[in-house]
């Protein structure tokens, strides 16, 4: 028998809430349920706009999207077309949610397509460097609708909602100060390192999904009580996992195709403009937002949204502070006077530009006019790719005759790469840039492999 006929039908379509009726058969008798559904699934529009990132680089909507109707045959067409090893079935609970994402959720779809702008290069590199399918670039989408800050009632965070167990397990600082779940390159890192591992135990990409959601164990029990482990996959076990998961496999089903086919459900993608290009420098004393806004002509707002992973506005001494590339001139140039400044007596105040953003001044720096900068996590913008690198030199060379504890001696010094490694990693370790470190080994972007050999000086 087609094990695909057991699979629960959904009966209560999905509002507003968490929570959905099924109805399915189980032994000849009809029974009834209610299934958790992923928290990103029911983020409005209106909800996502408020992130500043999306606030601030995403164009406002271009109307309303038009409804575009359907049927069954359609979507096993669409679905089959996707080029992955994922396996992507139709059926009454995949159109559901696909129902949902294409129909009461288009505003918030066409958000987060313009969202992907700046997370999908991040997301790509992360999936690639453990060649696992780049379709799981879309579980952030069910996870947190994209929002590095998203906090789940369980305590899950950032993009991919790692709880802090797991996000330790991976690599993922998390403390009083900081919270590394909240960072899109190092918790993407960790993402792809959690998934390649749950497919390894499980070799079915359905089994691997469910178990990010709910934990391998859970995973482990359904296919033990099911007692059916020898070619097993998600539908097979789906009455034996807890309600949560039971919805996830089926909502990351439906936001792969409607990320793959928003066009043909009439949704048009916010418009997305190129953020300027950013780097990371380490901060060699502790050090507040405050003090870095108040001399370097950056908004709180701004510093936060670069800046995820820091929970007080405060990064400890030989952490990374992330800049866009012409405020990382300005940060080494009054360095020494922002370490001394008490963020006690900063009078951060808000003024309006002319835009009628808010913009974070002080009372210690005549404020200029502001300049919008937006996150590039990866760097990647090619538009300023080369101003970037005639400053970050500049700015090398600024560093060099103004610290003399940061000079270099002659003598080249490398390090191997550890399995989880990052250029941010090592830089921080090695007391120096993820541009210098891009310089000397001629690295562009951010990938770089294990047992990789990188010169640090």
């Amino acid at each position: 028998m087609n094990k695909r006929l057991l699979i629960p039908i959904l009966t209560a379509m999905i509002a507003g809430n968490a929570n959905a009726q099924i109805v399915y058969t189980q032994d000849d008798t009809i029974r009834t349920e209610a299934v958790d559904m992923p928290e990103g699934i029911f983020v409005s529009e209106d909800e996502l706009m408020k992130d500043y990132t999306n606030k601030t680089n995403l164009s406002e909507g271009s109307g309303i999207a038009r409804t575009v109707s359907y049927n069954d045959s359609i979507l096993i067409s669409r679905l089959s077309r996707i080029p992955t090893t994922i396996d992507l079935p139709l059926n009454d609970i995949t159109r559901s949610y696909i129902d949902k994402y294409s129909n009461k959720m288009k505003g918030s779809v066409s958000v987060m397509l313009g969202a992907l702008n700046f997370y999908n290069p991040i997301f790509e590199e992360a999936l690639e460097r453990y060649n696992i399918p780049q379709e799981l670039k879309y579980l952030p989408v069910i996870e947190s609708a994209l929002r590095p800050s998203a906090t789940s009632p369980v305590g899950a965070a950032g993009l991919w909602q790692f709880m802090p167990s797991a996000g330790k397990q991976y690599g993922l600082e998390v403390n009083t100060l900081v919270d590394e779940r909240r960072d899109p390159i190092k918790s993407s890192e960790a993402a792809a390192r959690f998934l390649s591992d749950l497919y390894n135990t499980f070799g079915d990409w359905s089994l691997a999904i469910a178990a990010y959601n709910c934990g391998p164990g859970n995973v482990q029990k359904a296919l033990i009580r099911s007692g059916n482990q020898d070619g097993a996959d998600f539908w097979t076990i789906y009455n034996r996992l807890p309600h949560e998961t039971r919805g996830y496999v089926p909502a990351f089903i439906a936001a792969t195709y409607i990320m793959n086919y928003y066009c043909e459900h009439g949704i048009t993608p916010r418009e997305a403009s190129l953020p300027m290009e950013s780097d990371t420098i380490i901060v060699q004393k502790e050090v507040s937002f405050a003090q870095i806004s108040s001399k370097c002509n950056i908004t709180m707002d701004e510093l936060r949204a670069i800046n995820p992973q820091y929970r007080r506005d405060i990064i400890p001494a030989n952490y990374t502070l992330r800049l866009p590339a012409s405020a990382i001139e300005s940060f080494l140039m009054y360095e020494d006077s922002i370490y001394k400044l008490n963020p006690r007596n900063i009078a951060v105040t808000t003024v309006r530009s002319e835009g009628g953003d808010a913009v974070s001044s002080s009372s210690d720096i005549v404020v200029n006019e502001p300049v919008s900068y937006a996150s590039n996590y990866s760097s990647r913008t090619t538009a300023t790719r080369t101003n970037s690198r005639a400053t970050n030199t500049r700015v090398t060379n600024s560093r060099n005759k103004k610290n003399t504890r940061n000079r270099h001696t002659n003598a080249s010094r490398s390090v191997t790469v550890k399995n989880g490694d990052t250029l941010s990693a090592i830089a921080k370790r090695n007391g120096t840039t993820v541009s210098n470190l891009r310089k000397l080994n001629g690295i562009k972007g951010d990938m770089i492999r294990t047992n990789q050999k990188i010169r640090v000086k």
